[in-house]
């Protein structure tokens, strides 16, 4: 069994101030309802501040180059993610679960930079046909994502290389067959008329 991976992506961090700083709450602002049927949010969702945009996990806002470096996250995350899912859909009952490597934000919240999902592309023992339509699909999967990884490109490779072997197998198999037959066809007697 191997794995797909999406290759490493990771922005250059930044020296974030308050890197150790507490877990981020990601629960929704609280919010009561008024008597005439307007939402009050409370106080918690710091919205009393007079900044606009990201804050660190501290609660305080972050620099621009920070807010940019996030958002470099984001997109690697989105991008990571829709990789491994590609590799995923393609590749059926024959994948595994992905999994991520993390990196943590600015705002305290991990996300993905690195992923793999792991594949079984190993032959079908005693079965080329069977073994040509799996590594159809492992190629398919392999070069499911829209940037393959060098690691897909290898295991895509490699399935071609097995699924090759495994048409061969096939084609020797029911050429021995069809010579199994037109001899045994020629060495019977011929059936009398009744």
């Amino acid at each position: 069994m191997s794995a797909f991976s999406a290759s490493h992506i990771s922005a250059s961090p930044i020296a974030a101030r308050g890197s150790s700083a507490p877990a981020v709450n990601d629960e929704e602002p609280q919010t009561s309802k008024q008597a005439d049927d307007t939402l009050q949010v409370s106080e918690d969702d710091h919205s009393t501040n007079d900044t606009a945009g990201p804050t660190r996990a501290d609660g305080t806002p972050m620099a621009p180059e920070e807010i940019q470096y996030l958002e470099q996250l984001k997109q690697t995350d989105r991008a990571v993610r829709q990789h491994e899912m590609a590799h995923q859909i393609a590749g059926g009952a024959y994948t595994g679960g992905a999994s991520y490597e993390y990196e943590v934000g600015p705002d305290g919240k991990r996300y993905a930079v690195a992923g793999e999902v792991p594949i079984d592309y190993g032959p079908v023992p005693g079965d080329p046909q069977a073994t040509v339509e799996k590594m159809q699909t492992v190629i398919a999967a392999a070069l499911a994502p829209a940037d393959p990884s060098p690691k897909d490109l290898q295991v895509a490779a490699q399935a071609r290389q097995y699924l090759l072997e495994a048409k061969l197998e096939a084609a020797m198999e029911q050429s021995e067959m069809n010579q199994a037959r037109d001899s045994g066809a020629a060495t019977s007697p011929p059936e009398e008329a009744a």
